[in-house]
């Protein structure tokens, strides 16, 4: 599978954004989503995933302020961002595999297939 992220930009603390990631290639509903972030210096880090039935993870950092979502007829995975913050400041990367256990959806080492990443800075 081919994942395309889209949708980062400059935003102002508290301000909203919504990152797409559009797939191709094969059964886009057969695979676990994720979203992954890492900042400048940081680790790559895990932010949400969704299971090929829609259930929902989250980090700690995002919940409350994050969403996942996914359209299996768009092949697209969503991330909705509210109340951002200076610190969600990172390159957002969408991840896809059919094999993980969805107890495993926090780990990037998990994830065989990575889109590009796409640039979110949150200004304060």
């Amino acid at each position: 599978v081919q994942l395309q992220a889209s949708g980062g930009g400059l935003v102002q603390a508290g301000g909203s954004l919504r990152l797409s990631c559009a797939a191709s290639g094969r059964t886009f509903s057969n695979y676990v989503m994720g979203w992954f972030r890492q900042a400048p210096g940081k680790e790559r880090e895990f932010v949400a995933a969704i299971s090929r039935g829609g259930s929902t993870y989250y980090a700690d950092s995002v919940k409350g302020r994050f969403t996942i979502s996914r359209d299996n007829a768009k092949n697209t995975v969503y991330l909705q961002m509210n109340s951002l913050k200076p610190e969600d400041t990172a390159v957002y990367y969408c991840a896809a595999d059919p094999r993980i256990i969805v107890s495993n959806c926090y780990s990037d080492r998990q994830y065989d297939y990575w889109g590009q990443g796409t640039q979110v800075n949150v200004s304060s």
